[in-house]
């Protein structure tokens, strides 16, 4: 039997610590800010789930959810509000409410939120090998750059594709962020 992983409160929201069954309400947990970048819901908390990686993000117009890349492990998204612009494969795509983007191994990507309000999309990726050194790599392109969510020079360091990014902060929930 799977025991239940009870949730702890922390100043910022809600977080289950360990691998245990558990149910959180988005609005209850922990959210990251990310200035240029959105807000993160963080679902998982501090157990970092193995098999899938699971959160909501939600983007005013123009912001990237990420820089473009691709990863080693399949990743999928859902538009839950709002409109944005899909960057695949060096191709655009309009994204509106309810479209399921399936990314399989290996595809170049990258959202970025487009329209009038906030972009809110439900992020799941697989984590055989995404978490590792192996992860994948942010990539050059052009689509992605005119978006302003791409970079100049490949490289799979994190820290280098996100430079001009300030760091992200943990914080609660706030009013707006998930549509009613």
């Amino acid at each position: 039997m799977v025991p239940e992983q009870p949730l702890q409160a922390t100043e910022h929201g809600l977080v289950a610590a360990s691998d245990g069954w558990f149910v959180v309400n988005a609005a209850e947990a922990r959210w990251r800010e990310r200035p240029g970048r959105g807000a993160y819901c963080d679902l998982e908390g501090d157990s970092d789930f193995t098999q899938v990686g699971i959160n909501i993000q939600t983007l005013a117009p123009g912001e990237p959810m990420a820089m473009y890349h691709w990863e080693a492990d399949q990743e999928d998204f859902l538009v839950l509000a709002g409109e944005g612009v899909l960057v695949i494969e060096g191709q655009e795509r309009p994204l509106r409410r309810w479209d399921f983007v399936h990314c399989p191994a290996g595809t170049e990507h990258v959202i970025v939120a487009a329209g009038s309000g906030p972009l809110v999309v439900l992020c799941i990726g697989a984590r055989g090998e995404s978490t590792g050194p192996n992860w994948g790599a942010y990539t050059v392109d052009a689509a992605a750059r005119r978006h302003d969510a791409g970079v100049d020079q490949e490289t799979t360091d994190e820290r280098i594709a996100y430079a001009r990014f300030p760091e992200p902060t943990y914080t609660g929930y706030r009013p707006g962020l998930l549509p009613d």
